[in-house]
């Protein structure tokens, strides 16, 4: 079978090392791009691999480098041709954004190496509602930041904070109770939102009960469809 398309993460992650590059060190033989084509085997974003011709070997992974060189206007020379609209895309928008694109691709790369990885990171449901919707950040970190703010243990320690502050738990952005809508039911009940952006949320930082915010449903969702502009 052929190939899939590549993904947000698998690019974000390709045009970070292509930055590092000078353009005869893209080919197959080069270490650095052998450890991508390894790390990108560990994703699972694409479900089975073993389904796959080749999935995302070395000599697959330099040509995807290669295509950044069409849309280099500093190189000289030609490149690849066989460029994506996603590739357009995503090289439009980090070209000037480098630093970001690193803190990115770090993150993604330390949250793939995580013992639990498979476990954790891919069990974490998204809203059905959102399943098409294009994570900024790629669905790697995305899906790392769900099990993060689901936490059942900081969430209740969360809780029962804002119960011995205030007496009861509201949305912190449009102060909508449970417990006054829904009565018993709606008692201890409310979402968590973590804070912090996505390419900071690594296994070394302790998430803080400062670190996370209580909100209902709805403005928990707008959160991550705004995330890059709201965390």
């Amino acid at each position: 079978m052929k190939n899939p398309k590549w993904k947000r993460d698998e690019l974000i992650l390709a045009l970070d090392l292509y930055f590092q590059l000078k353009p005869g060190q893209i080919h197959a033989r080069n270490p650095l791009i052998i450890d991508l084509s390894k790390t990108l085997n560990k994703l699972h974003i694409h479900g089975n691999k073993e389904e796959y011709q080749k999935f995302r070997n070395s000599n697959g992974v330099g040509l995807k480098l290669s295509n950044f060189l069409a849309l280099d206007d500093s190189y000289t020379g030609k490149g690849m041709s066989s460029t994506s609209i996603l590739d357009k895309k995503i090289f439009e928008e980090f070209k000037d954004q480098k630093d970001l694109l690193n803190k990115l691709a770090n993150a993604i790369k330390k949250v793939v190496n995580y013992q639990d990885f498979d476990l954790e990171i891919f069990n974490a449901r998204e809203d059905i509602e959102d399943n098409d919707f294009e994570r900024s950040e790629g669905t790697v970190l995305y899906k790392y930041h769900l099990t993060r703010e689901r936490n059942a243990t900081i969430v209740k320690k969360k809780k029962q904070q804002a119960l011995k502050l205030y007496g009861k738990l509201e949305c912190e952005l449009c102060s909508f109770d449970f417990s006054k809508t829904y009565g018993e039911i709606g008692y201890g009940f409310i979402e968590c939102h973590h804070r912090i952006s996505l390419h900071l949320l690594t296994e070394s930082r302790k998430t803080k009960l400062e670190d996370l915010m209580l909100v209902c449903a709805n403005c928990h969702r707008m959160l991550h469809r705004g995330m890059e502009e709201k965390c």
